[in-house]
């Protein structure tokens, strides 16, 4: 209850100094004066949560909800920003996103996938625009900012050179983390982390429905992963050595050696919690040296997602700063379980 009342706390700061304000029939939050209705919010909330235990409580549910609005929030203050600098998405490119999606599947297939996840072609590619739009807003207004010099590269590789020098072959992964158990210490750019092991089966779920649909990997870790080390580093886990795998897990060893640089797990359940793996690369054993592509496109990429974590979180904070939500859904909540005490 302790959790759910600091959510409750959270979502009526979130309301502001206008929350007096009469909710609109069907809506439960307002951004800057555009809706978010009360359908809209439980679609996403499906699309998150496929799979509802019966045994869920009510307040479980509105926490969650609450989390899901939270995002859908975020993403409306990024696209109302999207649209206003010209960079929502073009036709042409919902449609490459979207048959991109839709490549490795046959017709057949492609629809179940939609329908598995209770989402029409239309639908699909409204939520691909509105990504689209966000990352191209972050493409301008952060990663045309960064910029990894050389200096940077070659500091970094003398600081941390025994890193590359691989005694035996090695595998270079990243990983989503979901645990079941709360922990303070979660840091990751939606503040999303499962509090049972129920909501951590259908947390890791919609994850892996995401990553199918095409979304970028480091992304989601950045956003949803609850390993505290790596989460803000797109999940990178460095290069693990091929013997340290065996000795985790035989099976683990044998299921990540199967997979192709680029290729992504399927769910995995550890003594942590459920995990998805990406194998980056794999690399023989020996001293990768500063004159390897490899090594500098490696320290660039580490560099780049320091760097663009910081951006993002100090962007997100910026423009929520900015904009005028009013969270009809979280002050209903709160009216409902306090009296309306303030």
């Amino acid at each position: 209850m302790l959790r759910l009342s600091i959510l409750l706390t959270v979502g009526v700061l979130l309301a502001g100094v206008s929350c007096k304000k009469a909710a609109p029939a069907g809506v439960v939050a307002q951004v800057n004066s555009r809706p978010i209705t009360a359908e809209e919010l439980d679609k996403q909330y499906k699309l998150q949560f496929p799979s509802p235990s019966q045994e869920i409580s009510e307040d479980q549910v509105a926490i969650q909800k609450l989390e899901v609005l939270r995002g859908m929030v975020d993403n409306e203050i990024m696209l109302q920003r999207a649209e206003k600098r010209s960079l929502v998405a073009q036709d042409s490119e919902v449609e490459a996103k979207f048959n991109e999606l839709k490549a490795p599947y046959t017709q057949e297939e492609f629809q179940k996938q939609l329908t598995a996840r209770k989402i029409t072609a239309e639908e699909l590619k409204a939520q691909l625009r509105r990504d689209l739009s966000i990352q191209k807003l972050f493409n301008k207004e952060i990663t045309s900012h960064i910029s990894i010099t050389d200096k940077d590269v070659t500091e970094f590789y003398t600081a941390n050179k025994a890193s590359f020098n691989l005694a035996e072959p090695q595998v270079h992964l990243a990983q989503v983390l979901v645990t079941p158990q709360p922990d303070p210490s979660v840091r990751n750019l939606k503040s999303d982390k499962a509090q049972n092991d129920e909501q951590a089966k259908q947390k890791i779920q919609m994850i892996e429905a995401r990553l199918k649909q095409g979304e970028d990997f480091t992304a989601i870790a950045q956003n949803f992963s609850e390993d505290p080390n790596t989460a803000a580093n797109g999940g990178d886990l460095g290069f693990i050595p091929e013997s340290s795998l065996e000795q985790a897990h035989v099976e683990l060893r044998k299921m990540v050696m199967s997979l192709q640089p680029g290729q992504v797990s399927p769910i995995l359940r550890t003594p942590e919690g459920y995990r998805i793996l990406k194998v980056v690369s794999k690399e023989p054993a020996g001293q990768r040296e500063l004159t390897d592509p490899r090594v500098q496109q490696t320290i660039r990429e580490t560099l780049l997602n320091r760097k663009d974590q910081l951006l993002k979180a100090v962007y997100y904070e910026i423009a929520r700063n900015e904009a005028e939500v009013i969270n009809y859904f979280a002050r209903g909540l709160h009216e409902k379980f306090t009296g309306g005490e303030k």
